[in-house]
């Protein structure tokens, strides 16, 4: 009885901070279906405006909730979206590529945050969300490394920059590799290897030709794929930073829980239908959770950022683009 009057007070604490995260989410939702640009930006510009209320009685507790809690389990049902089935047409050396380019990028990432004066959290923000999958990359990694002062506006700069690149990459590369001369397959595996976000990867992609648009979805879906190998990784070696060792490491549920997911769902575990659901389910909690960081997030802070921030992000964005460029022009994409 205890407990459940507990529950019932917990949940009256949340609720109106829950309910403007919601909010500003199904508004977000709304102006992108309607103007067709990126929801993520829209929560997060939106939730900017509402910064005055994350410090409220009332409200502070609901959007710490969205933020974190809601993150977490957005980014494991965001493992409903991975099949290994879909990218076994790829082929080993189209694997290895985009593991490779991934890699590559993500180390590269440590270089610019070095020669900008940025620390090594923010290269593991910046890299990821550029190397894997755009804001989704950006909010799992957050998770996973320890958090400090600066945690809550590098996040969102990472979300808004890779998503306002992505929108500027599906317009630019399409006429880019046209005018360079590459075929439908090797564009989409360009546009699939290189545009953060995957709303703008299939609109990209369709954008040139229906071949071009299933290999970069393909293509992208293999980098989604390698999110929880990433953050496998990033989790151990900040672990083993933190503690001198990883005789005691232990990985986040959250991380177990988007394992346990994607090999249900690469294994025909969870029905197509259900798939769908959680799919959408993942996308609400997402942006209902980057609408809550917004909310958090004060908007002088970002903006005393300063142009380093933006330099780390762009040059990671190039440099993946010159490599899959080179991959692609000596036949390394197995295309």
């Amino acid at each position: 009885m205890a407990s459940l009057s507990h529950l019932q007070l917990r949940a009256k604490t949340l609720f109106p901070g829950l309910l403007l995260a919601l909010t500003i989410a199904a508004a977000a939702k709304f102006l992108s279906e309607h103007y067709a640009a990126p929801v993520m930006l829209f929560a997060l510009l939106i939730g900017m405006a509402f910064n005055f209320m994350a410090d409220q009685e009332n409200t502070g507790e609901g959007v710490v909730f969205a933020s974190k809690s809601l993150l977490r389990l957005g980014i494991v049902l965001l493992g409903a979206r991975i099949t290994l089935g879909d990218i076994a047409g790829i082929g080993t050396s189209g694997l290895l590529t985009v593991a490779s380019l991934m890699a590559l990028t993500i180390g590269f990432g440590f270089v610019c945050a070095k020669l900008f004066s940025r620390g090594w959290r923010f290269a593991i923000l910046t890299g990821g969300a550029v190397a894997i999958c755009g804001a989704s990359a950006a909010l799992a990694l957050a998770a996973v490394i320890p958090a400090n002062d600066k945690t809550e506006r590098n996040v969102l700069f990472t979300v808004v920059a890779v998503t306002t690149l992505s929108t500027i990459a599906m317009i630019i590369y399409p006429v880019l590799f046209g005018l360079a001369g590459l075929s439908d397959a090797q564009s989409g595996f360009m546009i699939g290897a290189t545009v953060h976000d995957v709303a703008q990867v299939v609109g990209a992609g369709y954008s040139i030709s229906t071949e071009a648009g299933d290999t970069a979805t393909i293509v992208k879906l293999l980098r989604v794929t390698l999110l929880p190998v990433v953050l496998i990784i990033v989790a151990l070696s900040v672990a083993g930073r933190e503690s001198g060792g990883f005789s005691h490491v232990r990985l986040p549920l959250f991380v177990i829980g988007f394992g346990i997911v994607t090999i249900a769902n690469s294994t025909g575990l969870i029905p197509a239908a259900l798939a769908a659901l959680l799919v959408d389910a993942s996308s609400w909690l997402l942006v209902i959770a980057i609408a809550a960081l917004g909310v958090r997030t004060n908007m002088k802070a970002m903006l005393n950022l300063g142009w380093r921030h933006v330099a780390v992000i762009v040059a990671e964005t190039l440099f993946l683009l010159g490599l899959a460029w080179a991959a692609v022009s000596v036949g390394l994409a197995g295309i």
